[in-house]
C-alpha cells in the first residue's frame, strides 16, 4: 500500500500528541479509532505512528521534516516508511555557553545528531476507521504524551534550563522578562512541566457529555481567574456544520414547499377538468337523488386516492435513488450511509401529498355538487 504526500498546509511540522489510556480496560483511544495499515501499534514512549486520513493522504510538510525527499503527490510505499528511526537532540547538545552566561544554538551538524541519546522509531501507520471515528489527530506524526514528559524530565536538569531558573532576563536575548514571558520562556526550553493546554479524548459521546458536566460543576460558584476554560471541539465542528445543513436544508425545503403549491394547483385543474367532461354524469347521479354532498364525497375521493399513490409512489423512488446516491458520495468523500430515508418523515410526507391533493381538488368537488341536475343532463 502507498500514501500520497499532499501539501495541506502551507505551515506547520504535521504532528500530533496521542493520549495514554488511562484504564485499559476501556480500550485504547488509537485502536478504538484507527486501523493499521502497515507495522504495529506503539507500545514504548519512543513508539512513532504515522496518520493518514481516509485516502491515505500525509502532510507534506511532515515528511519533508522527517528529512524525506517528496513532492505534492507523491506516491510513497508504506514499507520505505515503517522502521525510519529519529533522535531528539537534548538541550545540553543544542545550546552552548558563552563567556558572558548567554547561550546559543550549536551549529547543526551530524555529529550533533549522532550523540543524541534519545531513539524514536516509526513502528506503524495508521487512518481513521470511519466517518464516525473521533479522528482527532492530524495528518502526519503523531507520537504518545509519554514522550513529552520524558523529553521534558530530561532537559529540566540542562545547562539552559538551570540557567534561565536563576535569571531576570532571557539567557538567549538578555531581555529583561516579567513573570509571564519567564514562564513561557522556560516552557520553550522545555523546563516545566505546567501544561498550556490538556486535552481529554472521551472513548465515546456519552463520555465526552460526562466530561463536561463535571467541568460545569466545578466552575459554578468560581471567581472567572479560577474557572477551567474548555473547547468542545466535536460540539464545535457539529455547530459549524450543522449551520451549513440547516442553510441547505432550508433552501431544499423551500424549493419543495413551492413544488408542492404548484402540485396542488396542477391537481386542482385536473379535478375541474375531471368535472367539466363529467357533467352528465353529476346530472345523471342528482336525477337519481345524490345530494351535494354526495357529489362532493366522489371527487374528494378520487383526489384521496390519487394523493395516497402519488405520495406512496414518491417515497418509493426516493428509497431506490438513495442506493446510487450514497454510491456517488462514498466515491466523493468516503462517507457512507449519508442519504437515508426515515420511516417517520415517508408517513409524514404520504399524510402531506394526501392533504395538499384533497386540498387541491375539493373547490373543483364543490363547484361540481353545486351544478343544476337538469342543466347537467342537458350538457351532452
Amino acid at each position: 500500500m502507498q500514501a500520497r504526500a499532499q501539501a495541506m498546509s502551507s505551515m506547520g511540522i504535521g504532528s500530533s500528541v496521542f493520549p495514554t489510556t488511562l484504564n485499559k480496560n476501556k480500550g485504547a483511544f488509537l485502536k478504538q479509532n484507527y486501523q493499521i495499515l502497515s507495522g504495529t501499534w506503539p507500545s514504548k514512549a519512543t513508539d512513532l505512528v504515522l496518520v493518514t486520513d481516509n485516502k491515505n493522504t500525509v502532510n507534506i510538510n511532515s515528511l519533508k521534516n522527517l528529512g524525506f525527499d517528496v513532492s505534492e503527490n507523491d506516491q510513497i510505499k508504506f514499507d520505505k516508511l515503517v522502521g525510519k528511526t529519529f533522535k531528539v537532540v537534548s538541550n545540553n547538545d543544542y545550546y552552548q555557553e558563552l563567556p558572558n552566561g548567554m547561550f546559543i544554538p550549536k551549529k547543526v551538524n551530524s555529529s550533533m545528531y549522532n550523540d543524541a541519546k534519545t531513539k524514536l522509531k516509526l513502528v506503524g501507520v495508521i487512518r481513521p476507521k470511519n466517518e464516525d471515528s473521533m479522528a482527532l489527530l492530524s495528518t502526519g506524526i503523531a507520537y504518545s504524551d509519554k514522550l513529552s514528559q520524558k523529553v521534558i524530565n530530561d532537559n529540566k536538569n540542562s545547562d539552559v534550563v538551570k540557567a534561565q531558573k536563576k535569571s531576570s532576563r532571557s539567557i538567549l536575548t538578555n531581555q529583561k522578562l516579567n513573570a509571564n514571558e519567564k514562564k513561557m520562556t522556560m516552557q520553550t526550553l522545555g523546563g516545566s512541566s505546567i501544561p498550556t493546554g490538556i486535552m481529554i479524548y472521551p472513548n465515546n459521546f456519552d463520555d465526552k457529555d460526562k466530561v463536561l458536566d463535571y467541568l460545569d460543576k466545578w466552575n459554578k460558584g468560581k471567581k472567572k481567574a479560577d474557572k477551567i476554560v474548555y473547547t468542545d471541539m466535536s460540539s464545535a465542528v457539529t455547530t459549524m456544520t450543522g449551520g451549513l445543513l440547516n442553510s441547505i436544508t432550508t433552501i431544499l425545503v423551500a424549493f419543495a414547499a413551492i413544488s408542492l403549491i404548484t402540485s396542488m394547483i396542477m391537481i386542482g385543474i385536473l379535478t375541474y377538468t375531471s368535472v367539466l367532461e363529467r357533467t352528465k354524469e353529476i346530472g345523471v347521479l342528482k336525477a337519481l337523488g345524490a345530494r351535494k354532498k354526495d357529489i362532493t364525497r366522489v371527487f374528494d375521493a378520487e383526489t384521496f386516492i390519487l394523493g395516497v399513490f402519488s405520495g406512496v409512489l414518491g417515497i418509493f423512488i426516493a428509497y431506490l435513488l438513495t442506493f446510487p446516491i450514497n454510491t456517488v458520495i462514498y466515491n466523493l468523500t468516503d462517507l457512507s450511509n449519508v442519504a437515508q430515508l426515515d420511516p417517520k418523515a415517508a408517513i409524514i410526507l404520504i399524510i402531506v401529498s394526501t392533504v395538499l391533493t384533497l386540498l387541491g381538488g375539493h373547490i373543483p368537488a364543490r363547484m361540481a355538487a353545486k351544478k343544476d341536475a337538469a342543466i347537467a343532463l342537458r350538457s351532452e
